[in-house]
């Protein structure tokens, strides 16, 4: 059995660049994915012409490099929000809430990107994830339950120590484990060929072929 470890983070635009590759490697074999803390604690940040300033050009090469779309109402919507905090700690509660709810959780945390970076949505406010996670058809209260009892803090200290194991550098961080042994995937050359990239996990994992460079840093989207 082999499996793809998923390390990412709900603001982090390499992530979201990479979602089609995640997607696509779904179809191929089992994917688990492990929240890794980008912009909690001190590293939340309230959105200010600086932050707009200092992400806008990596987010223009995300989409250049994916094709991955960016909306105006995130570009000139959400980034001039001044009340708006980017905090991965609730988005990524709202994913482990979703995997808990039948394993969800991969589609719900596709759903964010999609809400944070083409609809300008505010994905760290309780209201706008509970309306996320009910538009993927996920109960209200169980959700709401789910979510205000995840423990996102041990979750992103395991994610991390994964992270370190593995041999990553930051977010995305794809690996197959296969037997125990860990196998990091360099994704840049497959970004926005996720067709490709699926074929190629098919030759990588004969077994399951029938079964159902380019990152954020550890605090930042900067590299």
């Amino acid at each position: 059995m082999t499996t793809l470890h998923y390390i990412y983070d709900p603001l982090c635009g390499w992530c979201y660049g990479a979602k089609p590759l995640v997607q696509a490697a779904q179809a191929v074999l089992p994917v688990i994915a492990h929240g890794g803390g980008m912009m909690t604690g001190t590293n939340r940040q309230q959105v200010s012409p600086q932050l707009r300033n200092y992400v806008m050009p990596h987010d223009r090469r995300i989409a250049e490099y994916s094709g991955q779309p960016f909306g105006e109402a995130y570009f000139d919507g959400l980034l001039r929000d001044h009340s708006a905090v980017f905090d991965s700690a609730p988005p990524t509660a709202a994913v482990l809430a979703a995997e808990q709810l039948g394993g969800h959780g991969l589609e719900l945390l596709g759903r964010l990107q999609t809400a944070h970076y083409v609809e300008g949505r505010r994905v760290a406010d309780e209201t706008v994830l509970l309306e996320l996670a009910q538009s993927i058809g996920l109960p209200a209260q169980a959700f709401l339950a789910a979510f205000r009892a995840a423990d996102v803090q041990r979750h992103i200290k395991a994610s991390r120590a994964l992270l370190a194991q593995v041999g990553g550098q930051g977010f995305p961080t794809l690996a197959l484990e296969r037997d125990g042994q860990f196998t990091l995937i360099d994704i840049g050359s497959w970004l926005g060929k996720p067709e490709a990239f699926a074929q190629w996990l098919k030759r990588a994992v004969p077994e399951q072929a029938s079964a159902p460079s380019a990152t954020c840093g550890l605090n930042d989207c900067s590299l």
